[in-house]
């Protein structure tokens, strides 16, 4: 399959756009492939395309999320029918299009948890920014400016990743730590997890924070089973770094990769280049041929 990556919708934290980057710290073929924190699966969806293992395993502790990549993967005319129906419905609510999500906002909040009601808010969604309130309800408001993904669009990209992913990947979601468990030599787990400066108490992103302590030790223990990772976590931007690095006594090895100008630091009229921490397991670490120029390689 040639030409860019497919993906579902936009989704705010993503790493589709790095994924080329990413990609070139895992080997050339895996055993399994498993994103534990996978929001979209950007990272799963782009070693499936270059064929980087004969299985996939996604997981993410939100399940409406892990809905709409089930039914994209497994029954994409479902999929696209109840979202295009949803979608064309705005344009007829009695209200208005933006009363129209703020109703499917308060009928997802109320139970109706499905996969075209998620797909749909996250296609509505200011910068396709998933946001929780402190009573668990989706609170983002609408953006506006737009209507969402077009369903022609979304029809295009889940088409390709069923054909790509179909009867080759397992859903589930459970807390990571559960997946480290069930994780065996071969497999290469990546990881993308809630960044430190969002999962204080008073941020509403995810459902709940990520203690750093917690997760170095589950890195740890990672090491000790001899299962191979990559870490997406924190960085830097204009010389200041967003949280702390994770500790020198994990076997891997740090690299910073370049994200590309901060668009917060333009509009405040500056330019900044952001840096995206990747932390690599050094047994595959070594097998890379060269360290990509857009990369650089940090002292642990």
């Amino acid at each position: 399959m040639n030409g860019k990556t497919p993906h579902i919708v936009q989704y705010q934290g993503s790493k589709r756009l790095l994924a080329p980057q990413i990609l070139q710290y895992m080997p050339r073929k895996v055993n399994r492939f498993i994103e534990p924190f996978s929001g979209m699966a950007a990272i799963t969806i782009a070693a499936a395309k270059e064929s980087r293992a004969s299985e996939y395993h996604v997981n993410d502790i939100n399940k409406p999320i892990i809905r709409i990549l089930q039914t994209a993967i497994g029954a994409p005319d479902e999929l696209i029918k109840k979202y295009t129906a949803i979608w064309t419905r705005q344009f007829s609510h009695p209200g208005g299009h933006l009363e129209h999500f703020y109703y499917i906002r308060n009928r997802f909040n109320e139970g109706e948890q499905t996969a075209e009601n998620m797909l749909y808010l996250l296609a509505r969604c200011v910068k396709g920014s998933v946001r929780y309130g402190r009573n668990g309800n989706f609170n983002q408001s609408p953006d506006k400016r737009r209507h969402g993904t077009n369903p022609k669009n979304i029809a295009n990209n889940v088409y390709a990743i069923s054909s790509l992913l179909k009867g080759k990947v397992v859903f589930t979601s459970l807390d990571y730590r559960q997946i480290f468990d069930a994780a065996r030599q071969g497999d290469l787990i990546y990881l993308d997890p809630p960044y430190q400066g969002v999962t204080n108490a008073k941020d509403n992103r995810y459902f709940s924070g990520l203690s750093y302590d917690e997760f170095a030790k589950s890195i740890t223990y990672l090491d000790k089973k001899g299962i191979d990772y990559i870490i997406s976590y924190d960085g830097e931007c204009g010389g200041r770094a967003y949280g702390s690095d994770l500790p020198s006594s994990l076997n891997c090895v740090k690299f910073l990769l370049n994200a590309g100008t901060s668009t917060q630091a333009t509009l405040l009229g500056k330019r900044s280049t952001t840096f995206e921490s990747l932390y690599v397991s050094k047994r595959i670490a070594p097998a890379m041929e060269f360290i990509p120029e857009q990369l650089t390689l940090t002292e642990r």
